[in-house]
């Protein structure tokens, strides 16, 4: 892609790059209310925003039509507020934001990396348990690189470089050095699904673009993803923001604590005990081991210091 080209498509979703202050943001699907989970990561791109002294947003992410549960997003944002975090503009959603998501694939498809598939998922496990052990990978194998043979096309996706071009780099903030092989792990991804809805990949990285995010602070099941988000936002000449995957927090089975698996909803009328416990799991401990703050103002600023201090970011 040319810089012209990267330019252009930068313009088209409404980049904000020249954007100097710290901007980041919350973004749930309304698949439910808010559990555990859910507020540890929330709790920690709060403790982010307030510690740089920036912009605290909630963007609501339901372009997942038949999973988005009706009344999750308002009963979201009143538990956001119950247990004392705000954002500091009003809350965007994504299924008001289509005309974004077609631009940006147009600017992909303009530039010859987007190409139809119409491999089914069977399809495509077939494919992967036909290879031999030694050549065996997760990564999508590029049967429809070359043409659909026939096939109606299902699905579409980006094509990704293959050699050195195809590894990604970068330094998570908590996790550390990360790199992906694009190429190998993760093959030519999803952009926009069989169903017409927009993959999560592309909405992402155009939603954070468009409302000028610096930081993104989120769990660490999105960790695998965020190559994919990067190569993305260097195709369409998107600004890279800052990356911070958090811990997850697991059930007795050791899986990720979520809605699917029954994740209790939050406890509105306790606030309190609960930000103290996510707190905890973010490894924030006051130095006398025990929190004092008896009211959410004291809490959120005891715990702002420490997010600062652990992170060296220098308060405002």
């Amino acid at each position: 892609m040319t810089a012209r080209a990267g330019q252009t498509a930068a313009a088209a979703v409404g980049c904000a790059a020249s954007r100097a202050a710290y901007r980041g943001r919350f973004a749930p699907s309304p698949t439910g209310p808010l559990h555990f989970g859910s507020l540890v990561g929330a709790l920690a791109s709060w403790l982010d925003a307030r510690a740089h002294g920036g912009a605290w947003l909630v963007r609501i992410e339901d372009i997942d039509g038949p999973r988005t549960v009706p009344g999750a997003d308002r009963e979201i944002l009143a538990t956001l507020e119950r247990f004392g975090m705000r954002p500091d503009e009003p809350p965007v959603w994504q299924s008001t934001r289509t005309p974004l998501y077609t631009r940006a694939f147009a600017q992909l498809s303009a530039t010859g990396l987007v190409y139809p598939c119409g491999c089914t998922r069977k399809e495509i496990a077939d494919s992967l348990a036909s290879r031999s052990a030694r050549h065996a990978t997760l990564a999508y194998p590029g049967t429809c690189r070359g043409g659909l043979a026939g096939k109606p096309a299902r699905a579409w996706r980006v094509r990704v470089p293959d050699g050195a071009a195809a590894i990604v780099s970068f330094e998570d903030r908590w996790q550390g050095a990360q790199q992906q092989d694009l190429a190998t792990e993760v093959g030519d991804f999803v952009v926009k699904r069989a169903d017409g809805q927009w993959a999560y990949q592309l909405a992402v990285i155009v939603d954070d673009a468009d409302q000028g995010i610096t930081h993104v602070v989120r769990g660490a099941d999105l960790l695998d993803s965020t190559a994919r988000q990067i190569y993305l936002q260097r195709c369409l000449g998107l600004p890279e923001p800052a990356y911070l995957h958090v811990p997850l927090v697991t059930d007795a089975n050791g899986e990720k604590l979520s809605k699917q698996t029954g994740a209790a909803p939050l406890d509105v009328s306790r606030p309190l005990p609960a930000l103290q416990d996510a707190a905890r799991h973010l490894d924030l401990v006051p130095a006398s081991g025990n929190w004092n703050a008896t009211t959410l103002a004291a809490f959120h600023e005891e715990a702002t210091t420490l997010w600062a201090r652990r992170f060296e970011v220098p308060r405002r």
